[in-house]
């Protein structure tokens, strides 16, 4: 594969159908037969040579058994896709199991990193509601502070693989609207992190959520409904306004 002609797209929050009768429209007309319209535009955009990022929740489904049609239909997409698991993927549970079922095209993060041809090292993890959130609980500064243990992992990994430049995914946002500093902004910062997206957010809440580049890292949401259900173009984004990872 050619280091000099794929290129890196984004798109979170599929909700494939995972087997439920959900229908999607309950959401927003724009979500009527959202599948289809997601399928065209990838079809239209993304070649076989390219590397897509999928940042969390990726089917209702509520076993992994229930997930398999969803991840065939992935399977049969160009591209590669990189997965990360969101708040809504019941599905994922041990990542040994998940990948062991992922079609040959499809990889999953979770606590490491993935080397794209070009040395751009693919890190992340879920994350979680930040404490500056109104009514979260002892339990979700728990699995905040865990969330951020698993992105100093990935990020760490990233680092030993000798990686060029840095991307981060994430399915809950990093940081709120005006961007002031988080556990998950200053790890992405102190490793050097190039860009971040990341998904989770609809409506109104997306339309506030934090974009740009926030103290050299630049961020993006990646909503499947905020970007019209086309993945985004990561490559878009002029690399050389971004920092370098950090060597140690």
């Amino acid at each position: 594969m050619s280091t000099e002609r794929f290129k890196l797209y984004a798109i979170a929050d599929l909700h494939l159908p995972g087997g439920q009768d959900k229908p999607m429209d309950v959401f927003g007309v724009q979500w009527r037969d959202h599948v289809n319209h997601l399928r065209q535009a990838w079809v239209d955009l993304v070649r076989d040579e390219d590397w897509v990022l999928v940042p969390g929740d990726i089917s209702w489904a509520m076993r992994l058994e229930e997930a398999l049609p969803d991840l065939d239909f992935l399977g049969r997409l160009p591209g590669r896709i990189i997965l990360l698991r969101g708040n809504h993927d019941y599905w994922w549970q041990a990542i040994g199991k998940v990948r062991r079922a992922l079609p040959a095209n499809i990889h999953a993060i979770q606590n490491d990193c993935i080397l794209l041809p070009d040395n751009t090292a693919i890190c992340g993890t879920r994350g979680w509601d930040l404490p500056t959130k109104e009514g979260v609980t002892a339990q979700d500064i728990r699995i905040y502070e865990r969330e951020l243990q698993r992105l100093r992992m990935s990020l760490e990994k990233a680092r030993q693989s000798g990686a060029r430049r840095l991307v981060a995914m994430m399915h809950f946002p990093p940081a709120e609207t005006g961007g002031m500093p988080t556990g998950f902004t200053c790890l992405m910062e102190e490793y050097g992190v190039s860009i971040c997206v990341y998904g989770h957010l609809h409506g109104d809440y997306g339309r506030r959520a934090l974009r740009g580049r926030h103290r050299g890292v630049y961020y993006r949401l990646v909503s499947a409904d905020a970007l019209g259900f086309r993945p985004w173009l990561v490559s878009d984004v002029d690399y050389e306004e971004t920092r370098s990872p950090v060597t140690r």
